[in-house]
C-alpha cells in the first residue's frame, strides 16, 4: 500500500516540477551566484586558514592550526575586536533607541512634512561609505575644516582639534559617523514595525481612557518586543561588520586606534606595503571573527527568546 501512495505521489511532484520549470530556470543565477560569491569563499576561508599561503599559486604548505593560535595569542587582533565591539555597543545604546523615539514620531499621521523627515534621515544610508568618509575627512580636517573653524569662530576650542589623527579621538568620531550613516536604515526598521500594530488596538486603549503615553508604554511597545529582537540582531551585524567606512578615512590609523577586526584581516591579506600578502593567516583571522560573531549572537538567544515569548504573551 505505501509503495502505491508512493507511486501515486511520483507523477504529481513532476507535474508540478514541470509547471514551475520557468520559475526554478529564473532561480538558477541567483543560486550560482550566491554559491560563488557566498558559499564558496566561506569554504575556501576555512580551507585556507590550514595553510602558509601567500595567494599565489595553489596552498602547499600546510601549517595546521598555527594560524588559529597565532590569531588568538595576537593583541592587535583583540583590539581590533573590542574596537569592532564598541561600533556595535554604540549602535545598540545610542542608535537604537533614538531611532525607536524619532520612528514613534515620525508614525504619527499628523506630522506635517513627515515623508521628507523620512527622506532626510534615510539619504545617509544610500549615499556611497567612500564618498561619506572622504567628506568627513574635509570637514574634520585639523587646518581648513569647516568643524575646527566653526568652533573656533564660537570660542569653544583655543587651538583645532585633529579629530581623525589623534588616538583618543578618532575613534569615537568613526564612531559617531557610523551611526549617523546607519541612522536612517534602523529608522525604516522601526517605522515598519509600528505600522505592524492595528490601529484599532492603540484606538481601543484611547477609549478606554489610557492616555497617548499610557498606549505607546503599555500597548506599543510591548507588541513592538518580537519585531525589536529581530531589529536588534541586525543593527548589532551591521554595525560589528563596519569596514569600508574606517578604511575610507583612517585605513585603522593613528597608531592603529581605529583598527576593526574587517582592517585587520584586509592589511594581512591586499596591504600594499606588506612584502608577502599572508591569505591563510588573514583566512583565518576571518574565521575566528565569524566564529565570535556566532557565538556572541548564540549568548543573547536565551535572553532574546524570554523577551520574544514576553511579548508575544502581552
Amino acid at each position: 500500500m505505501a509503495s502505491t501512495y508512493a507511486a501515486a505521489r511520483r507523477p504529481r511532484a513532476a507535474g508540478r516540477w514541470r509547471r514551475h520549470a520557468w520559475s526554478y530556470a529564473f532561480l538558477v543565477p541567483a543560486a550560482l551566484l550566491f554559491g560563488g560569491f557566498s558559499i564558496w569563499p566561506m569554504i575556501a576561508s576555512w580551507w585556507y586558514s590550514f595553510f602558509d599561503w601567500d595567494g599565489v599559486g595553489s596552498p602547499t604548505d600546510w601549517v595546521g592550526l598555527d594560524n588559529f593560535r597565532e590569531v588568538l595569542g595576537s593583541g592587535d587582533f583583540w583590539d581590533a575586536f573590542w574596537h569592532s565591539f564598541l561600533f556595535s555597543l554604540a549602535a545598540l545604546v545610542i542608535e537604537l533607541p533614538l531611532a525607536l523615539v524619532l520612528a514613534i514620531l515620525l508614525n504619527n499621521a499628523l506630522l506635517r512634512g513627515r515623508n521628507v523627515y523620512r527622506l532626510a534621515l534615510f539619504l545617509p544610508v544610500v549615499t556611497t561609505t567612500a564618498v561619506v568618509g572622504i567628506v568627513f575627512a574635509i570637514l574634520f580636517d585639523p587646518v581648513r575644516g569647516v568643524v575646527n573653524t566653526a568652533l573656533s569662530d564660537l570660542g569653544l576650542i583655543d587651538s583645532s582639534i585633529n579629530f581623525l589623527g589623534s588616538t583618543s579621538t578618532a575613534l569615537p568620531t568613526l564612531i559617531g559617523i557610523d551611526i549617523w550613516k546607519g541612522f536612517g536604515i534602523t529608522l525604516i526598521y522601526w517605522l515598519a514595525a509600528l505600522q505592524t500594530i492595528p490601529k484599532d488596538i492603540h484606538e481601543a486603549a484611547l477609549i478606554d481612557g489610557a492616555s497617548s503615553r499610557q498606549s505607546l508604554r503599555f500597548v506599543v511597545l510591548p507588541m513592538l518586543i518580537p519585531l525589536a529582537i529581530v531589529i536588534l540582531l541586525l543593527v548589532f551585524q551591521r554595525s560589528l561588520n563596519t569596514f569600508d567606512l574606517v578604511q575610507a578615512t583612517t585605513q585603522g590609523g593613528p597608531n592603529y586606534a581605529t583598527d576593526v577586526v574587517p582592517t585587520y584581516i584586509y592589511r594581512f591579506a591586499f596591504d600594499p606595503f606588506l612584502q608577502a600578502p599572508r591569505y591563510g593567516f588573514a583566512c583565518a583571522a576571518g574565521v575566528v571573527f565569524g566564529v565570535m560573531t556566532l557565538l556572541i549572537t548564540l549568548l543573547q538567544a536565551p535572553v532574546l527568546r524570554r523577551q520574544y515569548k514576553a511579548g508575544a504573551t502581552t
